[in-house]
């Protein structure tokens, strides 16, 4: 009934957010607070999973028959805090048709130029504001154009509602904790990571317009999610089949886009930089303007 076998870890890691959920809700107050720790952590680890595990369904459906699908995207809407068919409008036919281009509603430099640890905190509520008129529009003119479509769109909504009105009522303390923190972590992650994978490269360049993070263990939890310039090259292929398309086009990508350790990056460019200036990235867009003239 999978598309393909390697969605096995992808079912793995969301049956794992689905048992520590009822575990850390039912034994949180009762266990130690050492292990409560490492719990919760691994509930927001598996949060931050679970944005990639809807990122991979909505661009190549996990299995192989509509219903099982279609229920795929009210499990994965209540973890992820967001009904999943936002990524339509937003990602599939936005992002991946303008690439970090102007009318792209998560282009990095909306506010400013800069890569620092400002613009990469405000970054999602800027980006969140543009997606969520653009999902508005989109759930408005299902409406009009396809009303089968625009009534399962809307059972997810529904779905989110009752998941989250029936833990606040269940216990609103432990409805903040467990369910609606990951959810926002799951929520702002992803946003971080599609800034962190675009910011100062070269929207313009057919290989360099994406940063990747090769990293053995980040792309074993997030589902090759890293290999982001082959994921855009080849958006339709299947995940487990990135780091491959990847080798085929490295040779082409700027060295300073293919970054092995992501921790290090992030503390070296977001909380270094402003100390060591050479720590900072290089803005490839700025670059390619300047020499343009067009700045």
């Amino acid at each position: 009934m999978l598309r393909y076998n390697e969605d096995l870890r992808s079912l793995g890691f969301l049956c794992l957010a689905a048992l520590l959920l009822p575990t850390l809700w039912i034994y949180g107050g009762q266990i130690p607070k050492g292990i409560w720790i490492m719990l919760y952590a691994l509930q927001l680890l598996m949060a931050v999973v679970i944005s990639t595990i809807v990122h991979n369904h909505q661009h190549l459906a996990i299995w192989k028959y509509r219903w099982m699908n279609v229920a795929m995207d009210n499990v994965l809407t209540v973890f992820y805090g967001f009904p999943v068919f936002a990524w339509v409008p937003t990602h599939n036919s936005n992002h991946h048709v303008h690439i970090n281009k102007e009318p792209d509603y998560t282009k990095t430099y909306m506010a400013s130029e800069k890569n620092n640890l400002l613009t990469l905190l405000t970054y999602p509520s800027m980006s969140g504001m543009l997606q969520l008129k653009a999902v508005g529009l989109y759930l408005k003119k299902l409406g009009k154009t396809n009303r089968s479509k625009f009534f399962i769109h809307l059972l997810q909504i529904f779905s989110l509602i009752l998941w989250v009105g029936a833990a606040l009522v269940l216990d609103w303390q432990k409805a903040i904790i467990y369910v609606i923190i990951p959810q926002q972590v799951s929520l702002f992650t992803v946003m971080v990571f599609n800034y962190i994978q675009h910011v100062h490269a070269d929207e313009e360049s057919e290989y360099n317009h994406s940063r990747n993070m090769t990293g053995k263990i980040l792309n074993f939890l997030l589902l090759n999610n890293g290999y982001h310039t082959a994921h855009h090259l080849t958006p339709g292929v299947h995940w487990s089949r990135l780091k491959a398309k990847h080798k085929k086009v490295e040779r082409h990508i700027d060295p300073s886009l293919n970054e092995n350790n992501f921790a290090w990056f992030v503390i070296r460019v977001y909380f270094l930089a402003p100390f060591f200036p050479a720590f900072r990235t290089e803005n490839m867009r700025l670059n390619r303007l300047e020499r343009s003239g067009s700045k």
